[in-house]
């Protein structure tokens, strides 16, 4: 399995940051790769269908939500244009006081291309994401 670990540190409480990027339905609110996301309940599964600007598409399902540790745990269930299989990912938020820290991290398998490439294309998802939150709380 390959793995990507990316944080940044925010300049604002996690509780705030959590109210922003904790719900699974939102992640075209704050990632600027995502156009859109549209939830649905199939079952006891939550799915969400994500638009990318270049109207590629990938289905993901929330495994995990937890409020209180700030986290939520998803797999993709259809990768799109992401060279990877059997990913599974967590993003949290932690940290007290008046700066945040936001992890994102996964576990997932190369797909046709070297597992370097396939964890620079990961890599870029999650910082990509990052800079939009730094933009908008500041990075700390």
């Amino acid at each position: 399995m390959t793995t990507v670990r990316e944080t940044v540190s925010l300049n604002a409480p996690s509780n705030d940051i959590w109210s922003f990027i904790g719900d699974f339905d939102q992640l075209d609110s704050w990632h600027p790769a995502v156009a859109a996301c549209e939830t649905v309940q199939d079952g006891t599964n939550k799915i969400r269908h994500l638009t990318l600007g270049d109207g590629s598409t990938i289905v993901e399902r929330l495994d995990l939500h937890d409020d209180e540790a700030r986290r939520y745990v998803y797999s993709i269930m259809d990768a799109g244009p992401l060279p990877v299989r059997n990913y599974q990912s967590t993003i949290e938020v932690s940290g007290d006081g008046p700066n945040s820290i936001v992890t994102w991290s996964s576990e997932f398998e190369a797909a046709d291309v070297p597992e370097a490439d396939a964890q620079a294309a990961i890599s870029g998802v999650y910082t990509g994401g990052f800079a939009a939150l730094a933009e908008k709380f500041g990075a700390a």
